[in-house]
């Protein structure tokens, strides 16, 4: 049978779950409160689940050294490669002087700062999490804003506040499609019908996010007040996004959302500031008028249109590369010589890993039976996210005259850039897979699960917490989703509406993960920053999930018809 967890490993639930908590508690504390870096935070963090899943879970020596490596490799891959040359991408642009002409073309498209974070953190930074996922949309829009002129601590939070309301559908909809995977079964539905379901719940929660965000992203760069100013860009912006997301949520299916909503809402706000300016263009203290500035639309030595046009050639590379890579998950019968997606998923090798593979046995009500804990590593060695990036930084800086020697140079200095973000990456999936195993991360759930009426309040903050320590709403949809559900039908909760909170809610802890933190930090070259980061999206990240647990719990009781049905 292998080594049985056990989720009261020192007497009561409550005792139990201030003890599994421990490795956040120290993460939190290192990294906020004393203010160390992340990687050290990390390693202390890391330790603590050590020693907790040894003493307190009795997790045994091997399988406590195999769960350990097996978290630090899977932080290398996928994890740390889709960041690593999604930053790449950004440095390449950046290297053949590119990016020089992105933001003359982005200066032109309006001088209005407030308008920019919109068109750039919100409406760019979401179809680069629906196509990519991973760290791309922090790491390259975050330095695309402190390229432009941002404060660049404060590009990096714009980043990290806009990468929320379309994490729920980013990747092409890996998150809901990993939940529809292994959720199902528990609901006694093919995983299809149960992504379908996840997905329209999903979408009957978000949208309210969506119409939320841009306020707080403007009202956090320039003050409330400002805020009001730029009424009708928030409206064309999230209004747009929030009603394109609902509508394909519910009835296309996930895959497609970020990227629909994504183009409609940039397409609003750019067709809106064609004949709509703010009263008054707010630009940062000290920063000159339009008339001074030879980027500025209409002045002398402003960028030609067609140019401006060319300036984004390098990221048209990088959807359309990332695009042909999934063509087989958008369009369902295609021929196999067009099925791209295929051919790249047939390299995928999947490597079950020693000594901990189905050695750790899951028991109820975690799982519905006894069930064999799998570890295995999945080597998807051309669909990752970060080969696709990886391949169109290649063709992009090629098309923009780059030689293989600048493309060589250039991804020697991101691998020295990223050595401490990428050193964080792996120690944080340590620490995840430490307290996976151990059977610590499934008591904590157990703790919250325990909230009888308010539990879809709390299911929020479940997966909330799964993403902090992961990183990735995927990876918490598969460590929480089956316990959500499960949960949710002992309490005769929807157990749609409760695996769907795990997402919704789960967004929500991104923008503190310590992975996504040191990401966005080295992108714009403030490595050891983190702690500051913390300190300015903690308090949002808490304020932000409650509001999604707030609504799951209307939805629940009082608003039950929101949910969707087979």
């Amino acid at each position: 049978m292998g080594w049985v967890q056990n989720y009261h490993p020192v007497g009561p639930l409550w005792l139990s779950a201030i003890v599994a908590a421990l490795p956040i508690v120290v993460l939190l504390l290192a990294l906020g409160a004393f203010r160390r870096s992340a990687h050290l935070s990390a390693a202390l963090g890391l330790g603590t689940a050590v020693v907790v899943a040894f003493a307190a879970y009795r997790m045994p020596v091997d399988l406590l050294a195999s769960s350990t490596v097996l978290g630090l490799v899977f932080g290398i891959w996928p994890i740390a490669w889709i960041a690593f040359n999604a930053v790449y991408f950004h440095n390449v642009t950046v290297a053949t002087g590119r990016f020089e002409s992105i933001r003359r073309a982005l200066s032109g498209f309006n001088p209005d700062r407030r308008l920019q974070a919109l068109l750039i953190a919100f409406g760019f930074g979401a179809l680069l999490e629906g196509v990519a996922g991973g760290g791309s949309p922090i790491a390259i829009t975050a330095a695309m804003m402190a390229a432009l002129g941002f404060q660049p601590i404060k590009a990096v939070v714009l980043a990290l506040l806009a990468n929320t309301a379309p994490v729920a559908f980013g990747g092409l909809g890996n998150p809901l499609i990993v939940l529809g995977t292994v959720a199902g079964p528990l609901m006694d539905t093919d995983p299809e019908t149960a992504t379908e379901l996840f997905s329209a719940m999903a979408g009957r929660q978000l949208p309210l996010l969506s119409l939320v965000v841009p306020a707080l992203l403007v009202a956090v760069l320039a003050g409330w007040r400002r805020t009001l100013e730029v009424w009708p860009a928030l409206l064309a912006t999230g209004g747009t996004f929030a009603v394109t997301q609902f509508l394909v949520a519910n009835y296309l299916g996930p895959s497609l959302v970020d990227v629909v909503s994504a183009l409609a809402s940039m397409g609003a706000l750019w067709g809106l500031t064609r004949f709509w300016r703010p009263t008054t263009v707010w630009r940062f203290e000290g920063e000159p008028a339009d008339d001074a500035r030879p980027e500025a639309a209409g002045a002398e030595g402003a960028e030609p249109e067609h140019r401006g046009v060319r300036a984004w050639t390098p990221y048209l590379i990088l959807i359309a590369v990332i695009f042909v890579s999934r063509v087989g998950s958008i369009f369902e019968n295609l021929p196999p010589w067009a099925d791209v997606t295929a051919w790249l998923q047939a390299a995928t090798v999947v490597v079950p890993w020693p000594g901990l593979h189905e050695e750790v046995v899951r028991v109820p009500p975690i799982t519905a039976e006894d069930t064999p804990y799998p570890a295995e590593l999945s080597l998807d060695l051309l669909y990752s996210a970060g080969t696709v990036a990886l391949v169109a930084s290649v063709i992009a800086g090629l098309v923009m005259g780059a030689s293989v020697r600048t493309l060589a140079r250039v991804y020697w200095e991101t691998a020295v850039q990223m050595r401490w973000a990428l050193a964080t990456i792996t120690m944080i999936l340590a620490i995840a897979h430490v307290m996976n195993y151990s059977g610590a991360t499934s008591t904590l759930g157990l703790a919250l699960a325990t909230t009888g009426v308010l539990f879809p309040f709390f299911a929020a903050f479940v997966g909330w917490l799964g993403v902090f320590l992961t990183g990735s709403d995927a990876s918490s949809n598969s460590l929480f989703g089956p316990m959500q559900v499960v949960s949710a039908q002992q309490l005769d909760v929807n157990p749609v509406l409760a695996g769907s909170a795990n997402t919704t809610g789960g967004v929500m802890g991104k923008m503190i993960s310590p992975q996504n933190l040191s990401v966005g930090a080295t992108a714009i070259g403030q490595s050891g920053k983190e702690s500051v980061l913390l300190r300015q999206t903690f308090g949002w990240s808490v304020l932000l999930t409650a509001v999604v647990g707030l609504l799951t719990l209307v939805q629940a009781h009082l608003l039950p018809w929101m949910i969707p049905t087979p």
